[in-house]
């Protein structure tokens, strides 16, 4: 058995646990694990799926804000062979069973905030083995739930396995009718892609094993030079996850984990200066915009951040304005990779730096060399000739969606000979070769980082017996990007009281997908068909709060 020739998560970990074992893997308020520290608690958490009864292939669900937990739960899986899910922590009671349920979850990893969520829908989950609560205080408060901490400290720790690189990494994303979906890798692809991007941006040759790491992250240590990447935003997303945990933990970088449960600028700039991270990532300006303010404040009351260490700024899927990117970069000297990228692929980048940065336009960006724009029909979309088509990638293409061979058919595609990944991205393509970025089928809506889609929240809207007709669109917002809007026609033919409309919506689906203005209107248009005319309800809103139509 020679896992170090084998592409898959945990053996790449493996690999550098073994290489610089005493080097720092995860740095938080609560808990700081070396790398070997950090192998083995995941290996007793992987005998404590074992022991209750999982086998590889067994998916583990993992509920949880930013915290070594998440990591340390998601290790073990990997290491079993098992396939961790991630579970969006703002889900409530329907949606947390809808996951844990189409997921086929055997394990459920959880916060002790979230305890009376998982109890509720406990009879609802029948297939789940084992309960793994991170406790609050000394003891579960789900009756029967395993203490994470008696799971990472208690069991003799799994011995190591033959792994395989067809051993399946799944993430869930949002589904257009708003129902997620997971998003089925397998390791072996997918590891070896992120090692070679973590390997590019290190200028170092791309890896043909695990173990060609090696050599390149036990210099990393005694030149002093190992990195240090902070995920601000949420790891349950591919952002966070991806680009600030599995990208840099390739070539050994630690963690530096910043509890997300709120969001405190001032906090995370502390937390960044203090812990000399090299590596941040954010969501676009719903992020960059706060952190702006804030280093804005500390340069005017006389107590600038030391942000000297900084490198490098990530962020993925959202828009990432010139604006806040020359804020950033006025206080540090950092490289900015704005990806455009999905839980489906990654399709095209933007750096910016001090040198370009007067250059920068919004949602521009640079294709990857196997990323295309195309047509519905195929056809490759000219540059400069301003023809509107998808954006498609034909590496790292999933293996499709988990249980929904329908969906999968739709979004990876074959076109003459060739699999891409098609996810609804719609573009232009420059005279220079750059691409536009339009946006996800016109009508999906980035609201702080969070992709949120119209139907769902139209039909929380249109079960409340106020509500006669509702389309639900985005307008701009300077804190979340943009803000969800319902514009609605009553039953009544007056406004609703939107409070009112507010707390029902809140009850059927999470607080984050609530409409923040509700726009009342006498008459709601549609097609013929009866499909919706979000061009006008767009216009719509816009008009009743102020803004400008882009």
């Amino acid at each position: 058995m020679d896992n170090k020739n084998v592409w898959q998560l945990a053996n790449v970990w493996e690999v550098v646990a073994e290489t610089i074992p005493n080097s720092p893997a995860i740095i938080s308020e609560s808990m700081n694990l070396s790398w070997s520290e950090y192998e083995r608690a995941a290996a007793r958490v992987a005998q404590t799926f074992v022991s209750a009864g999982l086998e590889p292939g067994a998916k583990v669900a993992i509920y949880s804000y930013n915290r070594p937990e998440y990591l340390i739960g998601q290790f073990g899986a990997v290491k079993a062979r098992m396939c961790p899910v991630n579970v969006n922590y703002r889900y409530l009671e329907a949606e947390l069973a809808y996951i844990i349920d189409n997921s086929d979850a055997e394990a459920v990893i959880f916060e002790s905030s979230f305890a009376p969520r998982v109890a509720a829908i406990r009879d609802q989950i029948p297939q789940v083995k084992v309960f793994l609560e991170i406790c609050d205080g000394d003891e579960p408060k789900l009756e029967g739930a395993v203490a994470f901490d008696s799971a990472m400290t208690d069991p003799d720790p799994m011995p190591v396995i033959e792994r395989s690189s067809s051993d399946i990494y799944m993430i869930y994303t949002g589904g257009t009718t708003g129902n997620p979906k997971g998003v089925m890798y397998e390791q072996g692809a997918f590891s070896q892609v992120l090692a070679t991007m973590a390997c590019a941006f290190r200028e170092l040759p791309p890896p043909a094993t695990p173990g060609d790491l090696a050599p390149s992250v036990k210099r990393f240590e005694s030149d002093g030079v190992l990195s240090r990447s902070l995920p601000a935003c949420p790891i349950m997303h591919g952002t966070g996850m991806w680009i600030g945990v599995f990208i840099p933990h390739s070539l050994g970088a630690g963690a530096v984990l910043y509890y997300n449960k709120t969001f405190d600028s001032q906090k995370l700039m502390q937390q960044v200066a203090d812990e000399k991270v090299q590596e941040l990532i954010i969501v676009g300006d719903a992020f960059g915009k706060p952190i702006v303010q804030e280093l804005e404040r500390a340069d005017a009351a006389g107590a600038p951040y030391d942000l000297s260490a900084m490198r490098l700024v990530g962020s993925s899927g959202v828009m990432f304005s010139s604006q806040v990117k020359r804020g950033l970069l006025k206080y540090m000297d950092a490289n900015i990779v704005d990806s455009m990228g999905a839980s489906e692929g990654s399709f095209a980048t933007s750096i910016t730096n001090r040198e370009n940065v007067d250059e920068y336009k919004t949602a521009r960006f640079t294709l990857s060399p196997s990323a295309k724009v195309i047509t519905e029909e195929g056809k490759e979309v000219e540059p400069g000739s301003g023809e509107i088509g998808l954006i498609c990638s034909s590496i790292l293409v999933p293996l499709g969606y988990y249980k929904d061979p329908v969906k999968s058919a739709a979004t990876f595609r074959e076109f003459n000979g060739v699999r891409y990944s098609v996810p609804g991205d719609y573009a232009t393509v420059e005279a220079d070769g750059t691409i536009t970025l339009l946006g996800r089928g016109s009508i999906c809506i980035n609201s702080g980082g969070e992709k949120i889609y119209p139907e769902e929240v139209e039909e929380a809207m249109k079960s409340s017996e106020s509500v006669y007709d509702c389309l639900v669109v985005g307008v701009p917002d300077d804190k979340f990007g943009q803000a969800v809007t319902a514009v609605y026609t009553s039953s009544s033919g007056q406004p609703a009281d939107a409070e009112h409309l507010k707390a029902h919506v809140r009850e059927r689906i999470a607080a984050y997908k609530a409409p923040r203005h509700y726009v009342w209107v006498e008459k709601l248009d549609r097609a013929v068909n009866g499909k919706a005319d979000y061009k006008t309800a767009k216009r719509l809103a816009y008009e009743a709060l102020g803004h400008a139509l882009d």
